[in-house]
């Protein structure tokens, strides 16, 4: 739906009586025009999206994602392609800007847990059923210390360090020492191979029945609340791949550096999915709510450039490949 400012004032004001919005009604509002909407679309289960000279630039208010004028039929298919998804991520990130870091991780996982029992996410999983996870005992994170620095290295090279469970579980155990230990002065978070993190390894995903049980499980063993509570210590070394959970918890860190190679991804909400690892947690604080949403919506990928215009990272830095 193309609306005007005023149209869209309209539209939001008259919500209560208008049954275009639900299941089957409109889900992306594209406002056009000069001077911004004066109305906020609240807990609204649309994505609106404000049409700029480029993607991912600031707009006003109203607007979940700022979109050019060649984005928007992208925008548009992958919203009606998953619309669940969509606007719950767009109202997810309205509603959890304000909140503490603690509380917006749970309003997160719910909305992860309720899309994962959804119809978007089933169909997606319907292509790629669970696979049969090898049964490997080497390490899949690796922690040095070196007087008052420790390094911990994400260790699945052959997967692009994808996380499972247990990569969750030993990230948590080498983060949690350094969380405790107060003469840790810094800790360097990277990965091994040919990236740093390709996000959830797609065999895994949606293996457990019980999405409100994964919920209590990912509340219990967060590595995204550890790395908010190291982040004036953390510093992140990006290269390659970092997709999904890979950015999400990078975006934590006090500071943030990729290699040229880096790209970066948020692509959960083709899977009918929202971000699960802390994402609609750490990215909006660090390169704001439209931007995030554009991550997520309207592109598939960014490069090192547009991440540092951004402020994903902090810096371009060649010296650390895997």
């Amino acid at each position: 739906m193309f609306l005007t400012p005023n149209e869209f004032d309209t539209f939001v004001a008259d919500v209560t009586t208008d049954e275009r919005i639900g299941v089957d009604g409109v889900s992306l509002v594209v406002i056009e025009g000069d001077e911004p909407p004066t109305q906020s679309p609240g807990s609204l289960p649309i994505v609106v999206a404000w049409v700029a000279d480029v993607l991912g630039g600031d707009g006003p208010v109203a607007a979940d994602v700022v979109v050019g004028p060649g984005d928007v039929d992208r925008v548009a298919e992958l919203v009606a392609t998953n619309p669940l998804a969509a606007t719950s991520l767009a109202t997810l990130l309205r509603g959890s800007a304000a909140a503490p870091v603690d509380e917006a991780l749970a309003l997160e996982s719910a909305n992860y847990s309720m899309l994962q029992a959804g119809p978007e996410f089933a169909a997606w999983r319907s292509t790629r059923p669970p696979a049969l996870m090898p049964t490997d005992d080497a390490p899949t994170v690796r922690a040095e210390r070196h007087d008052d620095v420790v390094t911990v290295e994400l260790h699945r090279p052959a997967r692009h360090n994808a996380i499972t469970s247990r990569l969750r579980d030993d990230l948590v155990a080498a983060l949690t020492v350094a969380a405790v230990d107060d003469t840790v002065e810094r800790v360097v978070l990277r990965g091994a191979g040919a990236s740093f993190c390709s996000g959830g390894d797609l065999d895994e995903f949606g293996s457990r029945a019980d999405p409100a049980t994964a919920h209590r499980i990912r509340l219990a063993r967060s590595p995204a609340r550890l790395l908010h509570r190291l982040a004036a210590r953390l510093h992140v070394q990006l290269h390659g791949a970092v997709l999904g959970g890979g950015i999400e918890m990078a975006a934590f860190a006090g500071r943030v550096t990729a290699h040229p190679d880096t790209r970066f991804g948020l692509p959960e909400t083709r899977l009918g999915l929202v971000p699960g690892a802390g994402g609609t947690v750490s990215l909006p604080r660090r390169i704001g709510r439209q931007r995030t949403m554009a991550l997520a919506i309207g592109t598939d990928t960014i490069g090192v450039d547009v991440a540092l215009e951004w402020g994903l990272v902090d810096e371009i830095d060649a010296t650390w490949n895997g």
